[in-house]
């Protein structure tokens, strides 16, 4: 008898569970859901194991867009064949971060990334809402609202576009040929 496949849910955890709570932390700050299209989750893995396992599970959902070292650890994002449906609106990437060497964290379903028209009109617009704006001076501006366990981050340009003009920039720092050989599997 030959086993199924997992589907997307079997790989990523419950999703609509996840996506839902994103929504509901979003209405408890008064953030409606419709503030920008959610363009990607991330599902952080807890061991390299677990990132070269589902690395290759994804691929089948979608098409690799890059792998590349951020934050001295591998990410890849895919963009998927069939986008998710959420409250959000249809969410088309996913992103699968590597877990950071010496680091604790969530493994699972992270967080969700909404593209806003502006930052600066998102922190006029609800100034009593507890955004940390210490991402606001990267190469890559955003804000974050924590919902613990999660977060919801907000950007001006969805991923696959800031994935593109790194492609065009030479920017992505590839991950080292080696890397998993060093690193607990």
């Amino acid at each position: 008898m030959v086993t199924p496949a997992p589907s997307l849910m079997d790989l990523l955890g419950d999703v609509g569970c996840f996506l839902n709570q994103l929504e509901q932390g979003l209405l408890d700050y008064g953030l409606p859901p419709t503030l920008g299209p959610m363009d990607h989750l991330c599902y952080r893995a807890a061991t390299s194991q677990e990132y070269l396992q589902l690395r290759t599970a994804l691929a089948r959902f979608g098409d690799c867009l890059v792998e590349g070292m951020i934050g001295n650890r591998p990410i890849i994002t895919y963009r998927l064949h069939q986008p998710l449906a959420s409250p959000f609106g249809p969410v088309p990437c996913i992103e699968l971060a590597a877990p950071k060497a010496g680091k604790q964290h969530l493994c699972g379903l992270e967080h969700g990334e909404v593209v806003v028209d502006s930052l600066q009109q998102l922190l006029i617009d609800y100034p009593n809402v507890p955004f940390n704006t210490k991402g606001l001076e990267d190469s890559s501006p955003e804000l974050t609202l924590a919902l613990p366990p999660y977060q919801v981050k907000f950007h001006q340009r969805s991923l696959a576009e800031t994935i593109a003009l790194e492609i065009a920039g030479n920017e992505v720092v590839p991950v080292p040929d080696d890397y998993f050989i060093g690193h607990r599997l």
